[in-house]
């Protein structure tokens, strides 16, 4: 249809002229770039597909009225351009198929569905799901921001022909290059191009929606020693940009205008918040607050409502553990739809409320105070806002309240959550009626989701902190018969009630019971070994402390060594003592103070002076794991010089086979972790972020993995891929989805990749290779993903072996960066090896 109505336009607009002779077309060419080869055919049979699809994309344009302006400046663009040009795009526009542009893909972050974050709140529950804000989305109000003039001559108002020639030129010829070549191609113009030149150029790019084409000119003239800053030119480009999606890009040329002392127009701000919110890239809605506070206190806007609602909307689209932290920001919008006037929406106030219910220290006032506001705009206290007042009663231990609370819901709801049974049983926890929380616990109707995992946990966790032996047991015993997953948390509140009462023997029972219910952690372990030591069991208490020295999955803390200092030090052990009390040297765990005291005399027994650690240095394990991690994407911080270096260990919150892992690797390096990241014992309680001391000992890593401040593979790689550093690599940047067995990602060039695919090969590991960017995704596929399974299963934790088995149903969803990853498919990104 659109061939049809091109047919039809008149035929003027392809303006043709006698045939040039052969040698002036040579000229002609060499004229406008030395570098080129000065071949007629090659220039024909280059530009033809792609010049059809440009044209049929400006041609698309030229048919809207809205754009008749744009067009005319096109088609005048198409008249002044060399001859043999204007024909060859006459006939490949009748005679050749439309062509798909190889843009790069945005390069972002693999960020998986969310999973259980904090595995151990189970008082967590996806109410949050219920803010939707009637779905409403900040891009509807695009189209009312002012537009910025943007003043471009036109080819014909340009005195020399030549130049109009040469434009016309590039116009055609750049979008179909890579930015390598498109880069060469400008460099060859530096003679006679100027501002205005490439100016005329990225706009005109931008009209036939080459908005990358158009970036990399931009970028281009930022380099030139005639560049003035263009503040329009800047503002159109990161609009459209945003408007693609490209945060990464937008962000550049928004820092561009920063950093020349402008204020970027309210478009471009608004653009820029939109675009970080419609991705899932980690660390993007930091960003988005950050830009939405800078638009209101640098650029004195007022942003429109539905961004507003798009931000909070963002802010409370998380597990509640995760959107506290988000409470002064949220607090700050509405703050803002106050002062200017705008409607609330009912939502607003609601996550408010559900965001004040998660806090540490719950600020009743304040919720009140939303509550009357609330009610004032005429808008009823729906559930979700009632779980989360019963949720803030739980946390204060206010049950009269809770009570009052509890009667509403009764009111408004036949069938109430499991969350709220457990709020009501943690409520008269609080105030130490624990049969009254048992009562709750009945109170919940057998439809009801058959009792949910939290309620079981809630009320185990209850009646061993009343220390109500029986009834925990009685319970414990359903929980199990129930077949309900997971039971470690229950287990380990059992284990201290044991332990709290003396009872060792039921102690070991559970235990032994536990290793055949579920896999016990380090939290367990650690309180059996406490009370082997305490019954003076030392022989099985070493057993079990070398148990999980050696099993990766559990390791041992700083808790789990002063445990087994503790025994050899009462028992007169002093040589076992003195082994412990290096090893806790060697890791930067802290000794406790009455522990420290016996061993001053022990030490200095047989030692002159009381070791220190001077020199810390990474064992053979440390130095795998750590270019597993490099090469799954962990980032070397470095200073100027490169003479000191900090690693900053990373993990996805929302992954689970993360969530294990980080425990791992803080036990892994905790000698070498910052003093304040030492403290943490538990896995719950590790931080998803956490950093190295800084200091020389990574020079090595950061000269092979991070060459000029960017992710490299090493030239020596395929030397370095053993079966530990493949199953780290696999564990922290590997996945498996629906697309594909077993997919690697590693960022680097494609001669590092090489290297990569080489080893594979002769490991017998045939792969595919798809590149997005710089970001390469290794796949592979089939029986080579049993095998590479094979290779790597004995250096794969134990809690993730499910997660990660090549064949095995359960995995994690897709991540957005890897639903696209297609090794069926053939393209220009796609390689084969």
């Amino acid at each position: 249809m659109l061939l049809g109505r091109v047919q039809e336009l008149p035929t003027s607009i392809f303006p043709f002229t006698p045939s040039v002779p052969h040698h002036r077309l040579l000229s002609h060419i060499s004229a406008f770039s030395p570098n080129l080869n000065p071949n007629f055919n090659f220039i024909f049979m280059r530009t033809s597909a792609y010049s059809a699809f440009t044209l049929i994309r400006s041609l698309t344009l030229c048919l809207s009225n809205t754009h008749h302006h744009c067009c005319h400046r096109f088609l005048r663009c198409l008249a002044l351009s060399p001859p043999f040009l204007t024909k060859s795009l006459q006939f490949s526009l009748f005679s050749v198929s439309a062509a798909s542009s190889g843009n790069n893909v945005e390069q972002l972050v693999s960020i998986p569905t969310p999973s259980d974050i904090e595995r151990w709140d189970f008082s967590a529950g996806r109410d949050y799901e219920a803010f939707d804000f009637d779905k409403s989305f900040a891009d509807t109000d695009l189209k009312h921001f002012p537009t910025t003039e943007l003043e471009v001559k036109d080819l014909d108002e340009l005195p020399e022909k030549w130049r109009r020639a040469r434009l016309a030129w590039l116009c055609k010829e750049l979008p179909a290059h890579k930015p390598g070549t498109l880069v060469r191609i400008l460099n060859a113009q530096k003679k006679w191009i100027r501002q205005e030149d490439a100016t005329y150029v990225a706009v005109h790019c931008m009209r036939i929606r080459e908005n990358e084409t158009a970036f990399k000119v931009y970028k281009w003239m930022m380099e030139q020693p005639w560049y003035r800053f263009d503040f329009a030119l800047a503002t159109k480009l990161a609009d459209y940009m945003g408007k693609e999606r490209k945060f990464s890009k937008c962000r550049e040329i928004f820092d561009d205008i920063i950093n020349q002392g402008r204020i970027p127009s309210e478009s471009t701000f608004h653009i820029l918040i939109i675009a970080y919110l419609s991705t899932h890239v980690q660390g993007c809605l930091e960003e988005a607050c950050s830009i939405y506070n800078r638009m209101i206190q640098l650029g004195g806007y007022q942003p429109r409502l539905s961004l507003h609602n798009s931000l909070f909307k963002a802010l409370v689209s998380k597990p509640g553990v995760l959107s506290k932290h988000y409470l002064k920001q949220a607090e700050f919008i509405y703050h803002n739809l106050v002062t200017t006037g705008l409607q609330i929406h009912k939502d607003v106030y609601g996550g408010l409320i559900w965001l004040h219910s998660y806090q540490d220290a719950v600020d009743r006032e304040r919720i009140t105070a939303l509550r009357k506001e609330m009610l004032q705009a005429g808008m009823e206290e729906g559930r979700e806002v009632l779980i989360c007042i019963l949720r803030a009663c739980a946390r204060e231990g206010n049950a009269e309240e809770a009570e009052k609370t509890w009667l509403k819901l009764l009111q408004s709801e036949t069938d109430l959550p499991s969350q709220a049974f457990v709020y009501k049983m943690e409520v008269y926890s609080k105030v130490g009626k624990h049969l009254k929380s048992l009562d709750a616990f009945k109170e919940m109707k057998e439809p009801l989701t058959n009792k949910s995992v939290a309620a079981y946990n809630k009320i185990i966790e209850i009646l061993c902190k009343a220390q109500e032996t029986e009834l925990a047991e009685s319970i414990m015993s359903d929980f199990i018969n129930s077949g309900m997953k997971p039971l470690t948390p229950s287990y380990v509140y059992l284990l201290n009630m044991y332990f709290n009462l003396n009872l060792h023997d039921k102690l070991e029972l559970v235990f032994s019971q536990c290793l055949e219910k579920c896999r016990p952690d380090r939290t367990i372990y650690s309180i059996y070994l406490d009370s082997l030591v305490k019954v003076g069991n030392l022989d099985k208490a070493e057993d079990i402390f070398n148990q999980m020295k050696s099993d990766i999955s559990i390791g041992v803390s700083g808790r789990s060594c002063n445990i087994i200092l503790s025994g050899y030090l009462s028992s007169g052990d002093y040589i076992k003592a003195e082994k412990i009390y290096d090893l806790m040297c060697q890791k930067k765990y802290d000794i406790e103070t009455a522990l420290m005291e016996k061993l001053e005399y022990v030490l200095s027994l047989s030692r002159t002076t009381v070791k220190k650690p001077t020199s810390l240095k990474l064992s053979k394990d440390q130095r795998e794991i750590l270019i597993g991690l490099l090469l799954g994407g962990l980032q070397i911080d470095s200073d100027e010089q490169r003479k000191s270096h900090i690693i900053r260990f990373d993990f996805n919150d929302n992954s689970e086979s993360h969530h294990v892992l980080k425990s791992h690797i803080h036990g892994q390096f905790h000698e070498w972790l910052h003093p304040s990241f030492k403290q943490s014992n538990d896995r719950k309680s590790i931080p998803n972020r956490f950093c190295t001391i800084p200091g020389s000992h990574f020079g090595f890593y950061a000269d092979q993995f991070w060459s000029k401040g960017q992710h490299t593979i090493p030239k020596l790689v395929h030397r370095w891929l053993s079966p530990r550093v493949l199953a780290y690599w696999y564990m922290y940047g590997g996945h498996r989805s629906s697309a594909v067995d077993i997919l690697l990602k590693v960022k680097g060039s494609r001669e590092g990749v090489a290297n990569i695919v080489r080893k594979f090969k002769a490991m017998s590991i045939d792969c595919k290779v798809k590149r997005k960017g710089r970001i390469f995704f290794i796949g592979i596929l089939e029986n080579n993903a049993t095998w590479f399974w094979k290779l790597v299963e004995p250096y794969i934790l134990e809690d993730v072996k499910d997660l990660l088995e090549a064949g095995n149903l359960a995995f994690e969803n897709d991540s957005v960066e890897t639903q696209n990853v297609n090794f069926n498919s053939v393209s220009d990104s796609d390689e084969s090896e």
